[in-house]
């Protein structure tokens, strides 16, 4: 590998050795096709999905027992139809894998407690579970939920669910109970997976309220399956049932085969303004998309050790599970990625051997102000690849990456969402990397920048869309008759296309830079700018940790902007920081795009799943109440809202 100029390259034998060279060695042997590059590649994907996504289904050896005539049979969005006839199971694809005595998941605890699950224990236990559930009466359509923390008895419980057709959902364990009320009840489940607790920075977070608050506001769940003792909590009208009992009866591991389209699992938009949108998404879609995220662009494979840090929570939990598709291992840390110390994920990747690992940006770029050197904390030699998503990777996160990690490190940010579980921008191992840019557009991905107008754009920035269907995209919204909630949320603008809501820019090189939610554009003058410029200088100073702008627009007076910072321990707010402030957005980033006030704050409030919450801060301090455009239980750090509810009041006593 070479880094020069901002540009690294990976050498050729890391190129050839990637599954995407294999795949492209694989397309021109069994199917004729000789690609040039992957610019030719990606274009064949998207003019042609019908041949690309059967060639995804071909090659990593999907099966159905049941014909079928073509992966595209309907086109257009909504309403696409893949693989009608096909039958098959996401667990199908897991159990291929199965190398007894091979680890298929480590899991170390925050206090540092590390167990390793294998592969065939895995079977074993996904098996007995599958078949507790059958003999509940847990039936093939029904659905189950788990309040649960980032362990492989979550993934246990999730595969056993798949296994038999029972759709899975998933809510963390630091989510309160309205909050996860107001999803699970959508989908009417029978049976919910609960622990009592869960572990961070040291302390007991005790859960049992939330989870009796669960069963008292279910009233269809018949069966409560408890992880733990859960002391203190009354069944009511359900079943308890203990886990351990669950697995104690051996039994052979058969998984439904299922229509193509059959539900795998609801998920649900972040749920920080309005109700949250349940997402519902099918077994064959997921495998086919999740095998080119991770089997392709994430380079993964049987002798891959794949670490993402998340909470289950977040769609990177469903991402992580997909490790196991490619037959990688997974390992899993829980608890807080910065306790006892924030050496604490470095010597993690060290203890389990981990290749690839990936995290929110917030964490790089966290790592990066606190001065953090991972090589010096734990030995690396393992690890060959790292990625990041959540929000923007700023320049100086990548330059850091290099510097604390070494310039053999592939990286490769990514950028998808909840809504089709997958990347529309993702890595490559056989493309060069540049500074602040992810690598490509993915496979499949019809991605390009459009003007207002639905012009395609190029180094230009415009609106993120999707002109071709697939097959990860939603199956539907639980409830939503006759799809207008789906439909109002990504084809409104632009009929027959997904318009995903964030500011992209496609460079020349076949590049992408994400400038942030469209929906929180600042707007000066005409002038449109995405957030992700503003804290891509901002941020730049060492005193500054954080940052969250926001642009206030008004019927008949001016805008105002207004740049929130949080700062390092020990720095201040002065006059000559304000100054330099200013002069770097002037000459880095736009003489419009100066705030009109810069604000100290304790913290910059964020959702769960990593993004700052710029619209919700933005409705508040136009006038909204907090408690309509914020819930603090889908929020990483809910006790920053009321410095910004005292804030937006004081704010609006005076603006009037």
């Amino acid at each position: 590998m070479t880094l020069q100029n901002g540009i690294w390259t990976p050498s050729e034998t890391f190129a050839n050795a990637s599954t995407m060279a294999a795949y492209m060695r694989w397309l021109a042997s069994a199917r004729g096709l000789d690609f040039p590059d992957y610019d030719a590649l990606w274009q064949w994907s998207i003019d042609q999905p019908d041949a690309f996504w059967r060639s995804i289904w071909d090659y990593h050896g999907l099966t159905s027992p049941t014909p079928f005539d073509k992966a595209l049979a309907k086109d257009g969005m909504p309403g696409a139809v893949w693989f009608p006839g096909a039958t098959l199971n996401y667990v199908d694809q897991v159990l291929r894998h199965v190398r007894p005595g091979h680890p298929a998941i480590h899991h170390e605890a925050e206090d540092g407690t590390l167990t390793t699950l294998t592969w065939d224990g895995l079977r074993d236990r996904v098996g007995a579970l599958a078949a507790s559930l059958r003999g509940m009466g847990i039936e093939t359509g029904d659905r189950v939920v788990g309040y649960l923390p980032n362990t492989p008895e979550t993934i246990i419980a999730f595969l056993a669910c798949a296994s038999i057709g029972a759709t899975w959902s998933l809510c963390a364990t630091d989510m309160g109970a309205p909050t996860v009320l107001e999803r699970f009840d959508q989908i009417a489940p029978k049976a919910i997976f609960t622990v009592s607790g869960y572990d961070f920075t040291g302390t007991w977070r005790d859960r049992t309220a939330e989870v009796q608050a669960l069963i008292d506001g279910l009233p269809t769940l018949e069966h409560w399956i408890t992880l733990d003792a859960a002391a203190g909590v009354d069944p009511r009208h359900t079943t308890r049932h203990d886990w351990a009992d669950l697995l104690a009866q051996p039994a052979e591991l058969t998984p439904e085969k299922l229509p193509f389209d059959h539900p795998l699992w609801v998920v649900y938009s972040s749920g920080t303004t309005g109700s949250p949108k349940p997402i519902v998404h099918g077994h064959g879609g997921i495998v086919l998309e999740h095998l080119v995220l991770q089997g392709l662009h994430g380079n993964l494979g049987p002798d891959e050790t794949f670490s993402w840090f998340t909470s289950t929570g977040w769609i990177m939990w469903n991402a992580q599970v997909a490790g196991l598709l490619t037959g990688a291992t997974i390992a899993l840390a829980e608890g807080n990625p910065n306790y006892p110390d924030a050496g604490r994920l470095w010597r993690f990747i060290e203890r389990t051997g981990t290749t690839s690992f990936g995290a929110g940006a917030a964490y790089f770029i966290g790592c990066m102000k606190a001065g953090v050197k991972p090589r010096e904390v734990a030995k690396l030699d393992t690890l060959r690849a790292v990625g990041s998503t959540g929000s923007p990777l700023p320049p100086e996160a990548y330059d850091w990456i290099w510097a604390e990690l070494g310039e053999d490190i592939w990286l490769a940010p990514i950028a998808g969402g909840t809504d089709f579980a997958g990347a529309f921008l993702a890595g490559n191992a056989m493309l060069p990397v540049r500074v602040g840019e992810m690598q490509c557009r993915a496979l499949g991905a019809a991605v390009q920048a459009f003007d207002d107008d639905g012009n395609a754009l190029i180094d230009e920035v415009g609106e993120l869309v999707c002109t071709v269907p697939m097959p990860s995209m939603p199956l539907y919204f639980w409830g939503d008759e006759g799809d207008e909630r789906y439909k109002s949320s990504y084809f409104e603008h632009y009929p027959g296309v997904w318009r995903h809501g964030d500011w992209v820019k496609i460079t020349a090189q076949g590049g992408a830079i994400i400038y942030g939610r469209s929906d929180a554009t600042i707007n000066r003058h005409g002038i449109r700018m995405g957030t992700a410029d503003i804290y891509r200088v901002v941020e730049d100073r060492d005193t500054v940790a954080d940052s969250l702008v926001v642009d206030l627009e008004y019927l008949g007076r001016e805008s105002c902007m207004i740049l929130f910072l949080k700062l390092v321990d020990g720095a201040t707010l002065t006059d000559d920081l304000r100054a330099q402030i200013v002069a770097d957005l002037k000459s880095r980033a736009s003489p419009r795009h100066v705030p009109d006030r810069i604000e100290v704050a304790p913290d910059i409030p964020y959702t769960l799943t990593g993004k700052k919450m710029e619209v919700p801060i933005k409705k508040r301090l136009l006038g909204q109440p907090m408690d309509k455009v914020a819930t603090p239980d889908a929020m990483a750090n809910p006790g920053c809202l009321d410095w910004y509810e005292s804030y937006a009041t004081n704010y609006l006593s005076v603006a009037g």
